[in-house]
C-alpha cells in the first residue's frame, strides 16, 4: 500500500489542516459559539438554536469530535458536549505560528 501525501508534511501542519477543516463550516463555528457560552450543553438544546435537523447537528459534532475541538459524552439517549479548551490554546498556537512565519517569509510579495 502507498504512503498518503499528508503524511509526508509536518505533524503539527497536518494538525493545524485537521482542525481547520473541522472549523471550516459556519454551522460549525456557531455550534462553537454556543457551547462556549455554556459549561455544556447536550445534542438537543443545539438543535434548538441552530436552523437546522437534529441529524445534522449530529454530524457536525461528530467532526467537531473527531478533530478533538470539544469532547462529548454520551448517557442514555443524551450526549453532552463541551469545548475543549486545551485544543482552542493549542490551535491559537498553531494559527500563530503559521500566520506569524508566513508574514516573516515574504514580505515582498506583490
Amino acid at each position: 500500500m502507498g504512503v498518503h501525501k499528508k503524511e509526508s508534511f509536518a505533524p503539527e501542519d497536518q494538525q493545524l489542516a485537521e482542525m481547520a477543516k473541522a472549523l471550516a463550516h459556519p454551522a460549525r463555528i456557531a455550534i462553537l459559539k454556543e457551547l462556549a457560552k455554556r459549561d455544556s450543553c447536550i445534542c438537543g438544546e443545539i438543535v434548538e438554536v441552530l436552523p437546522l435537523a437534529q441529524s445534522t447537528v449530529s454530524q457536525h459534532l461528530k467532526e467537531l469530535l473527531q478533530a478533538g475541538l470539544i469532547s462529548g459524552t454520551v448517557d442514555g439517549v443524551k450526549s453532552c458536549y463541551c469545548i475543549n479548551w486545551k485544543a482552542f490554546a493549542q490551535i491559537q498556537t498553531l494559527f500563530s505560528v503559521f500566520f506569524n512565519n508566513a508574514v516573516a517569509d515574504n514580505q515582498k510579495c506583490c
